[in-house]
């Protein structure tokens, strides 16, 4: 399982360096219509919007998987070891549940809903644009059975000590 996510890690950095590359090339090119040409182009906004979207998205489910997300643990590192692991996992459940529930299956009925409209500015359907929920959702997914795996066979503490020690 290991080999798998260190694969899905390194395709996922270069996927979104590959969007990051992708979306400073068309806010450039954006700019340099309005400003230098003075005719603005008409997909390169709606282009920005979505590539910015799928960023976020991507880059949030990467970050996750290697437990470099926002978390607030002054209260539970001051926890003993078992109570510690059970907070932990009951907290992959948690997100589990929401990455199910809301990102995967809400995602799918939102991308299913929107399958039929066209964008003004780009030849896409919005469905495949709304796609990215879904698709980031089975990755948060993928990475928090890996967590709860980690953290049941103590590959992984339940609080993750990631911040340089203060001298």
């Amino acid at each position: 399982m290991r080999k798998v996510k260190e694969t899905l890690d390194s395709v996922l950095t270069w996927f979104c360096v590959v969007l990051f590359g992708v979306l400073v090339l068309d806010v450039t090119w954006q700019v340099f219509t309005r400003l230098v040409l003075d005719q603005p182009s008409g997909w390169s906004e709606e282009l920005a919007k979505y590539l910015f979207i799928w960023l976020g998205l991507f880059g949030a489910a990467l970050v996750f998987g290697e437990r470099g997300h926002i978390a607030v643990d002054f209260v539970i590192s001051k926890f003993p070891d078992g109570l510690a692991r059970v907070v932990a996992l009951a907290m992959q459940f948690a997100i589990l549940a929401f990455a199910v529930l809301v990102l995967v299956y809400g995602g799918w009925r939102v991308s299913q809903l929107t399958w039929n409209q066209n964008l003004t500015g780009l030849p896409v359907n919005v469905g495949w644009l709304y796609l990215a929920l879904p698709v980031s959702g089975v990755l948060v997914a993928f990475y928090t059975l890996y967590h709860l795996v980690a953290i049941s066979t103590r590959a992984e503490s339940a609080v993750e000590d990631v911040e340089p020690d203060v001298i």
